[in-house]
């Protein structure tokens, strides 16, 4: 699949966005494991970016990472009863181990809260014991029927944040500070726009009273979950007897927060960015920043020039930049470009013997402008200075992922009054981002989502979409508090 053609966006959306995944050379189906995907190095490269970034963001907020058993009891899952009916459909069960029949069967984690409420019921005594601030990194499983690399697969790796605290204000507060955690990685990291909201009764998580979550639009119009921040009030707090001596010396069960991303992020950056020549990255989380092209035709020039790339690279990777030097025998300079570009490498360098001479490179962006014959623009750098002259071009290039990705989400974000516009924006497979009024039930939102297949995304945070105001839901022509946000989803 590396050399085969990648379908363009316009042809079919679906099937670009598994053929930049295969000729980026990010992930694979297991296939011999149902639902489950093999991450590859240059996949998972990008995973470990967002960890580092994150979880010094984390650490930064006071949180430590620690880890736990990957096995939970049945027992442990059936304490909550809306976790228990939120997960039961996708929980993987062991039943069998060491040749014997369990006495208790094993859930295979789909996420952590039950287990970590049962030890925080051993570590919590006093109010002195909060907040009690953790993170893990690990993987999880979830038995998905439809399964789409990085975006919804049965194995995935993500954090999860578990935290506790002795009033709900507090637990509230991290709730969304995480949250906005969560939009200033996308924001600075990803160069990802979102819209940070409250989902409705219907969406939330099983066993929260309230998920906050960040939402972005991908190229085709659709929304992608891109994280999740949840207020669990004292719900597993009391499924799990996790309770703390308050100053007065009474006893009160904890108010407790979780919060996560996962590989799904890597799907995002794809739909994001990506284009019909393969895999776009943001300087901030590609693996690879520069790639260093030699170009020789005599076998007299090749030391030369791969001497003068050589000491290139360090001088480069002094400047903290990661660089690869592509010097592979029998294979043509633009085989060689076709490959990095599909693998979304930000800045390209082409050195060859003339430009030992001049002592210059030539240097490509991955989105280059294109000249008037429909070239790309290529620009000849100098050897002095040149690490901080690419460090220049990837902030910019930076930016404008940004910029370009929250112009296209702006260009199609409505405000819409009436059922027959709101339905048109969701015809023949469309999709928008889509403001409108509703009333706040669980019975209208599903009615929409039967009618249109537009998914009620978020109620958008002060400062986010339309200022609110009152209004008649678009669907009933009830009265409406304010506008939320619809669009289809994956």
């Amino acid at each position: 699949m590396a050399g085969a053609k990648i379908k363009t966006r316009a042809e079919d959306y679906a099937q670009w966005y598994q053929d930049v995944i295969a000729a980026g050379d990010l992930a694979e189906a297991a296939g011999v494991v149902k639902g489950c995907m093999v991450i590859k190095p240059h996949g998972f490269a990008i995973w470990e970016a967002m960890q580092r970034d994150l979880d010094r963001r984390f650490k930064e907020t006071g949180h430590k990472n620690a880890a736990f058993p990957l096995l939970i009891p049945m027992s442990f899952i059936n304490k909550e009863a809306e976790h228990v009916e939120g997960f039961a459909p996708e929980l993987a069960v062991v039943t069998q181990a060491g040749g014997k029949e369990l006495e208790e069967p094993y859930v295979i984690r789909p996420t952590s809260e039950t287990i970590i409420g049962h030890f925080f019921s051993k570590w919590i005594d006093s109010h002195r014991d909060l907040p009690l601030l953790i993170n893990q990194w690990a993987n999880v499983m979830r038995w998905e029927l439809r399964t789409r690399i990085f975006l919804r697969t049965g194995e995935f790796y993500w954090q999860e944040g578990h935290t506790a605290h002795a009033n709900h204000a507090e637990a509230r507060e991290e709730v969304r500070r995480m949250l906005d955690v969560y939009r200033d990685f996308a924001h600075d990291v990803m160069a990802v726009p979102v819209v940070r909201g409250i989902k409705s009764a219907n969406e939330r998580f099983a066993g929260a009273l309230e998920t906050q979550t960040i939402e972005g639009m991908m190229q085709d119009g659709k929304a992608l979950q891109m994280g999740t921040s949840h207020d669990l009030g004292q719900n597993f707090g009391k499924a799990f007897d996790v309770t703390f001596q308050n100053a007065s010396g009474e006893r009160e069960h904890v108010w407790q927060t979780s919060w996560g991303v996962s590989t799904r992020l890597v799907g995002a950056l794809i739909m994001t960015h990506s284009d019909d020549d393969g895999l776009v990255l943001p300087p901030k989380l590609a693996p690879i920043h520069v790639v260093i092209v030699p170009i020789y035709r005599k076998d007299e020039e090749r030391a030369a020039v791969l001497d003068a790339a050589a000491k290139l690279a360090a001088d480069l990777r002094d400047d903290g930049l990661t660089v690869e030097i592509d010097d592979r025998d029998g294979m043509k300079p633009g085989a060689k470009y076709y490959e990095w570009e599909r693998k979304g490498v930000p800045i390209r360098l082409e050195l060859g013997p003339r430009d030992l001479e001049q002592r210059a490179v030539m240097s490509k962006m991955r989105l280059a402008d294109v000249d008037e014959r429909g070239r790309p623009v290529k620009e000849a750098l100098p050897w002095d200075g040149l690490g901080v002259e690419i460090g220049k071009r990837l902030d910019a290039f930076q930016r404008q992922l940004f910029d370009r990705a929250l112009a296209f989400r702006e260009e199609n974000t409505v405000e819409v009054d009436s059922w027959d516009d709101f339905a048109s924006c969701f015809e023949e497979g469309g999709s928008k981002f889509v403001y409108a009024h509703w009333d706040g039930t669980t019975e209208t939102e599903l009615a929409i989502k039967e009618a249109t297949k537009a998914t009620l995304r978020c109620v958008p945070l002060d400062g986010e979409g339309p200022a609110a105001e009152p209004g008649q839901c678009v669907k009933t022509g009830h009265p409406s508090a304010q506008r939320v946000l619809f669009a289809k989803n994956y």
